[in-house]
């Protein structure tokens, strides 16, 4: 009987630490935070009913029904939201849009940049309040371009 507990024992000395460590490292790979992998952005794309994804080549989106390249059509959208509400939904919707649309993040950091100098334009000048709505979207671009 002692024998037996002390396999038991031995067993689970051995098991434990395996099963805790892998458990723990596909916890970890699925945060909110950790960086976006290729699967998810071609999951994203493929989902986002943008026309991009799995099958279809890029020229078939590169331009919206308006005519505009999806980015300047983010652009358009941007500026209308900076001017209907603030420059934090403007940012809002541009994370947002980052998130949805993959395709667009090179261009994050010059939309980020052209809302921060509305934002001061917006605010006649007021390079302070126009900075307050400043966030981590595309590396502070927004906050580098309020500063002018």
């Amino acid at each position: 009987m002692k024998q037996l507990v002390r396999r038991i024992g031995q067993t689970v000395a051995l098991t434990l630490p395996v099963v805790l460590v892998t458990t723990g490292t596909l916890a970890v790979t699925r945060v909110p935070w950790a960086p976006p992998t290729s699967l998810d952005q071609q999951v994203v794309a493929a989902s986002s009913g943008d026309g991009a994804g799995i099958g279809r080549t890029a020229a078939t989106t590169t331009t919206t029904s308006d005519g505009l390249a999806p980015q300047d059509a983010l652009r358009v959208a941007l500026m209308d939201e900076l001017r209907a509400h603030n420059p934090g939904s403007a940012l809002d919707l541009l994370e947002r849009a980052m998130r949805e649309q993959p395709t667009l993040t090179p261009y994050c950091s010059s939309l980020a940049g052209e809302l921060g100098k509305a934002a001061v334009r917006k605010y006649q000048g007021d390079v302070q309040r126009a900075r307050t709505f400043a966030r981590a979207v595309c590396d502070g671009s927004f906050a580098a371009g309020a500063a002018g």
